[in-house]
């Protein structure tokens, strides 16, 4: 509770949160500081102290987080049940939120699929032919559920009776894009959503470029259907490579401004796929080291 409530403290951000857990594991000894012993503990501005340690005594503040408890399932970084291949990455999320099935957390094989959110005409039917049998196979299909791509596989993934998680840019009390309300709430009933933002917060633009993080270090690999030369989706990309998860992409006419960044990606060393299959025999010779972290 106290972690979740310290994540919440206006100026607080991950990196402070982490000192704090290292000075003080059990967060008790932050709640009789003064703004100056603040100020000098965490190495921030005397203004920044004072937001922090006006949230600290802020009894509105700590009852919405005990409302929130009580509605949703809710992880922290100090919890024993949090993902290990996610507590791997670098600047792992220090709060989840979760509705759904929480056991598909740590749930292997996992994929991340994304893409652009404004696809070609032959994107869709290019998703289904590659996760599909991924879906139909027990996998865990994991994206963003932005528009385009991502919602594509999560639809894909839950017509056939598979396993999605989305991973939001904002709480769960404003769902974003709009249209996506009835997926959320068929993912939701059939799989998992997770935010490291509270329920209230809604999305801002940096939430999203930070989520990615998330969708790529809860997966094995990640796979690109569609990209543009200069598409955000690149950034979760980079992502998934600093984490040192594969990374793959579905080939594409160069005449198609949506496969430019995907066959660059190719040229630059990501797989190329042009079945399931690709992805999952990587998976049987190449997963022991994502096997391993989630034994951990």
């Amino acid at each position: 509770m106290r972690l979740i409530h310290l994540s919440r403290c206006q100026g607080m951000s991950r990196k402070r949160l982490r000192t704090i857990m290292q000075q003080d594991p059990s967060l008790r000894k932050i709640y009789s500081f003064s703004p100056k012993t603040l100020t000098s503990c965490l190495s921030v501005p005397v203004k920044t102290a004072l937001s922090i340690y006006k949230d600290l005594k802020n009894e509105q503040l700590i009852q919405s987080v005990i409302a929130d408890v009580k509605q949703y399932s809710i992880l922290t970084i100090m919890d024993t049940y949090y993902p290990p291949q996610l507590k791997a990455i670098k600047d792992p999320p220090i709060v989840l939120y979760m509705l759904g099935d929480t056991s598909l957390l740590t749930h292997t094989p996992s994929l991340s699929v994304i893409g652009t959110r404004k696809p070609s005409k032959e994107a869709l039917e290019k998703t289904k032919y590659i996760t599909q049998p991924l879906a139909e196979a027990n996998w865990v299909i994991i994206s963003g559920m932005a528009r385009g791509i991502d919602s594509y596989a999560h639809r894909t993934s839950l017509l056939h009776n598979g396993k999605t998680i989305a991973v939001l840019g904002g709480g769960f009390q404003h769902v974003y894009p709009r249209e996506n309300i009835p997926l959320f709430k068929e993912i939701v009933k059939k799989g998992l959503i997770v935010s490291e933002y509270p329920p209230s917060l809604p999305p801002k633009r940096h939430h999203f470029p930070e989520r990615n993080r998330i969708i790529s270090g809860l997966s094995f690999g990640t796979l690109v259907i569609e990209a543009t030369k200069r598409s955000g989706t690149l950034i979760t990309v980079d992502q998934a490579l600093d984490q040192g998860r594969e990374v793959y992409a579905v080939p594409g006419s160069p005449l198609i401004p949506q496969t430019i960044g995907c066959n660059d990606m190719i040229q630059e060393g990501a797989k190329l796929v042009q079945h399931a299959s690709d992805i999952a025999e990587d998976w049987e010779t190449g997963g022991i080291h994502f096997r391993q972290i989630n034994m951990n």
